[in-house]
């Protein structure tokens, strides 16, 4: 089947995670995302995370599927040119690099959509292109930090957290994507390309909007609360056997016919009933003995076992599943949310795949390339360059 992004060309210039993770779901939804990569060692996150020198890490190969890689020395002049000459055939090119580095090597947008009015133009910034910070360098958890997420984060009374995932990061990249195809979709009716443009921090604080609820009825910052949401355990994290460190459940009971399921469940009917628990400040008074009453239970159970009971009860619960669980969880797998891919070098690699799922566009999940691996393949294409000229632009450090 044709892929959803089928005819889209994308120039990635980016790095790291923020714009990479873009361009990544990019490539899984069918865009021809081609890698434009530094000549002598590519991107930095090929090495800079590597636990083997000269071998690309688990960090880049996380970010780069379904990609291909090409590489190109920008600050040539010959380099400059083959760039332009890509961009003019290109819809989008993407980057992340410092305030002012597309501009200072003359490849800025307001330079790149005088050659191609039609192209769409990605910059992603710690802290956007204009405004008092935006000369401030940032990575995810600067991002978090800024962005709000670390002063959410917490138990009360415990020092800002900051949260696992790189919601600075990959939150920025999905931002990003999300504008791309707003972009695209608005090109179809207008013919025109346009910049746009997501900030760290700006996705960060996207993601606050729900907690922030608080600082609207108090005026008062949004207090750190741990695990826990509601009044008494309706919301809550329990402990599970055989006792690990990652041996939990969390359950939620949104209403009356979740809290009694929940209580039904693990043979507490009295409970269940008991009119006086349905009132707010009753459970808050009892919160320590029915939260312990609750741990009892699930402690007699595997986190899967008590997720299995739980919601096969209509209880929402999730069990803590570790990074290894992840790999190894047969919904995932079943649904192809982890796949296992082979890497030239490292052999079978799985990882997680592509969240998003198209019915006509189903997402094959590639491995990351090596670097330069299709410069002959895009190059050949692109700009009908032969053999013997991209043998002289390597071997005059242009590709």
């Amino acid at each position: 089947m044709e892929k959803a992004l089928a005819g889209v060309t994308v120039l990635d210039l980016t790095q790291y995670e923020a714009g990479t993770s873009c361009t990544e779901l990019l490539a899984w939804l069918g865009a021809d995302v081609i890698k434009v990569e530094e000549p002598k060692m590519g991107e930095q996150g090929r090495w800079r995370v590597t636990e083997q020198p000269g071998v690309d890490s688990y960090y880049f190969m996380l970010l780069n599927a379904n990609k291909r890689s090409i590489t190109l020395n920008l600050k040539s002049d010959r380099g400059k040119e083959l760039f332009i000459a890509l961009a003019k055939q290109a819809d989008i090119v993407s980057e992340n690099y410092t305030l002012g580095t597309m501009e200072s090597l003359g490849l800025g947008y307001d330079r790149l959509r005088q050659i191609n009015p039609r192209l769409i133009y990605l910059t992603v910034k710690g802290f956007g292109t204009f405004g008092p910070y935006s000369r401030y360098k940032s990575f995810d958890m600067i991002a978090q930090a800024a962005g709000g997420a670390m002063a959410l984060t917490g138990f009360p009374g415990s020092p800002p957290l900051k949260p696992g995932p790189t919601i600075g990061d990959t939150g920025t990249g999905v931002h990003a994507a999300c504008g791309i195809l707003a972009a695209l979709y608005q090109r179809e009716r207008t013919g025109k390309g346009q910049k746009v443009e997501v900030a760290m921090q700006e996705a960060v604080l996207n993601f606050c909007r729900v907690p922030m609820m608080g600082t609207y009825l108090t005026n008062k910052p949004t207090p750190r609360v741990g695990n826990r949401l509601g009044a008494g355990p309706i919301g809550d994290i329990f402990k599970c056997a055989p006792g690990g460190p990652n041996d939990y459940v969390y359950l939620y009971c949104a209403n009356v016919e979740m809290w009694r399921a929940l209580w039904q469940t693990i043979g507490r009917p009295d409970i269940a009933e008991d009119q006086r628990l349905l009132d707010r400040r009753e459970r808050r008074q009892r919160m320590e003995e029915l939260t312990q009453l609750i741990e009892n239970w699930t402690c007699q159970h595997t986190k899967q076992e008590v997720m299995k009971i739980l919601g096969e009860a209509g209880v929402p619960c999730g069990a803590v599943l570790d990074s290894v669980e992840l790999l190894n969880d047969p919904h995932l797998r079943e649904r192809g949310m982890i796949a296992t891919v082979n890497h030239p070098v490292r052999g079978e690699f799985t990882m997680p795949g592509c969240p998003v799922r198209l019915e006509d566009s189903p997402v094959e999940v590639k491995s990351a390339p090596l670097l330069g691996e299709h410069n002959a393949e895009v190059y050949g294409r692109m700009l009908n360059l032969s053999e013997a000229e991209l043998l002289e632009l390597k071997n005059a450090g242009v590709i």
